[in-house]
């Protein structure tokens, strides 16, 4: 096989840009180029062009056009290309590669076997990567370092950590990569007493073996204090650790602590701030999660999918239209991937602060759609009073057979209870248990009693409560007692609230309106005995509060409060429209 020297052909300008080349349109340019001068006929320079792709952008369409032009391709060729369908979403396409290099009589080195291993554990693939293991030992491989690191890494993914821990215990010439892969592999199975005891006994380690450890106590166990030991006691931190120990306390909702850290590093990456957001965005701190999306953008940090979903769940939680256009708005000018994650976000955004077209428009756009966005579709439209038109987008996941699961039901009947659509609900219910053979979960049971709550069937509701092969929680015996009140059934709201007080779930909220209850009907006494009750316990009715985008900025208000920013504003447009009244009467 011809090839022009590597060291000619790496003073070729072209390979030289090629190898600085960052970006997908810098590859296609030197790419053209390549073909313009036939460069792209030497292997070498083919061969740097498809690393550069694969490496660089992991495009397994444009990799595979390359390869189709090369006519003659060498084992650094396969391998590159093996390596490409190993790290893509389709990891089996890795093993058919190497089954079509074999019957071309290309057989695999010590640097193919590691990535058909990865291919074998990325897809669950034991059984191949045991014939993998085979062919490889009998090649004469079987003590290569980098492919019995292959093979722990495989078992590990696999989940057979036992055979992971025989082949690394038989291999006496263990790297640190090799240790890592061990240590990880039990991190990735949560066996934190078996990973543990693998890092004591390392010979040594790096920021790598201790980020490890990080993430398994933090964000895989939820024990963040033993993680910040972990964190404490590095010798050196990279970005990484950083990230990982912010992530943990992220994850167990400790976000006054992560964002102390977070403050405090020297570095931050888009991965940092992204933590953040989405951390803030999960735990209801809107606000702080829009905040501090501002603020990365103005650093000039790109935000990536995970803080731009952030940003915009934020929004839907406040309502925040303007803010959520907006970030919509900036991910078309940058060109950012609307993948369907980005866009079920968007949609649900939409939905939540009340524009159905522009959800609706999103949503019918979607090249491709999962369960998750059907939901969205289907919950936003019953909260919007829209409850047909969810059933309709129910009845076209029938037809196109799309498979259901149990929250999908929870959503449709979500949506016939904000609709009080009774019969259909009743309808779906019983279809999820005759036809879909799903066995109705205690949230479902909850809706069930919501919708018959608010159509004033309370007998139906104690049938139900009686026959569910489940005990009720607290949230179904609170739907249960706001219809009690929408209805004025105050022997039953009584039955209510000591169910709820046994199960310790009787909190000022329940008492507040067990008294509206007695109000509503006159019963005074009542009422004054609950109020009574509350002084007693000392219990103080939550405060009420409400937010208002103004400007694209949004503001938060306490009912009581007089403290606010806007006050004098507010007063000022009050006495205005009084004052306007009084001259109109």
């Amino acid at each position: 096989m011809a090839q022009s020297t590597p060291k000619l052909q790496l003073k070729n300008p072209l390979l030289s840009l090629l190898q600085k080349s960052k970006t997908s349109s810098q590859i296609l340019q030197i790419h053209a180029q390549l073909i313009t001068t036939n460069l792209i006929s030497d292997t070498f320079a083919a061969s740097r062009l498809l690393d550069s792709i694969v490496s660089k952008t992991l495009n397994v369409n444009y990799a595979e056009l390359v390869l189709a032009q090369i006519h003659q391709p060498n084992s650094f060729i396969c391998n590159t290309m093996v390596k490409c369908y190993a790290e893509s979403s389709t990891p089996e396409r890795a093993l058919r590669f190497y089954a079509e290099m074999r019957r071309k009589g290309l057989l695999g080195d010590n640097y193919t076997y590691p990535f058909v291993l990865k291919a074998c554990g990325a897809m669950c693939g034991l059984l191949e990567g045991r014939l993998v293991q085979g062919e490889a030992v009998k090649r004469g491989f079987g003590g290569d370092v980098f492919v019995v690191n292959g093979l722990i890494s495989m078992y590990c993914r696999c989940g057979e950590t036992g055979w992971a821990r025989a082949v690394f215990d038989v291999f006496s010439e263990k790297d640190l990569v090799s240790w890592n892969s061990m240590l990880g592999g039990y991190v990735g199975c949560g066996e934190m007493e078996n990973a543990q005891n693998i890092f004591d006994e390392m010979p040594e380690r790096d920021v790598v073996s201790w980020s490890i450890m990080i993430d398994g106590y933090g964000k895989k166990m939820g024990e963040v204090n033993r993680a910040r030991v972990f964190f404490d006691s590095m010798p050196t931190r990279d970005l990484v650790s950083w990230n990982s120990m912010i992530d943990g306390y992220a994850k167990v909702g400790e976000m006054e602590v992560a964002r102390e850290i977070f403050d405090k590093m020297l570095q931050k990456n888009v991965i940092s701030w992204s933590i953040m957001i989405d951390g803030y965005a999960q735990h209801r701190d809107s606000k702080e999660a829009l905040n501090l999306f501002r603020q990365m953008l103005c650093q000039g940090i790109k935000p990536d999918r995970v803080s731009v979903v952030g940003a915009v769940s934020a929004c839907s939680q406040l309502g925040a239209l303007d803010q959520g256009r907006w970030i919509h708005l900036y991910m078309k000018r940058n060109r950012m991937l609307l993948d369907i994650v980005v866009q079920t976000a968007l949609v649900d955004m939409y939905l939540k602060c009340g524009s159905l077209d522009e959800a609706r428009r999103i949503f019918n756009s979607m090249p491709e759609r999962n369960i998750v966005s059907w939901n969205v579709m289907i919950v936003g439209l019953g909260m919007n009073g829209f409850g047909k038109e969810a059933l309709e987008c129910f009845a076209q996941m029938e037809m196109e057979r799309i498979p259901m699961d149990d929250l999908l039901f929870l959503g449709v009947l979500m949506a016939c209870s904000h609709a009080n659509l009774v019969t259909e609900g009743l309808h779906i219910f019983n279809r999820m248990k005759g036809v879909y053979r799903l066995e109705p979960k205690l949230e479902h049971y909850g809706c069930l009693v919501d919708l018959l709550g608010r159509a004033g069937q309370l007998d139906q509701i104690q049938n139900i409560i009686q026959s569910m092969p489940m005990k009720p929680n607290a949230a179904l015996w609170g739907s249960l007692l706001l219809a009690c009140r929408i209805h004025q059934n105050v022997t039953l709201a009584e039955i209510v609230v000591e169910r709820l007080a046994e199960l310790k779930a009787d909190d000022s909220g329940v008492y507040v309106l067990m008294s509206n209850i007695y109000a509503d009907v006159g019963m005074w006494e009542g009422m004054l005995r609950i109020r009574k009750l509350m002084k007693e316990r000392k219990m103080t009715k939550d405060i009420g509060r409400s937010v208002i985008e103004v400007d694209g900025n949004v503001e938060q208000f306490v009912s009581g409060e007089k403290s606010h920013i806007l006050r004098e504003e507010i007063e000022l447009v009050i006495w205005s429209l009084a004052k306007m009244a009084m001259s109109a009467g």
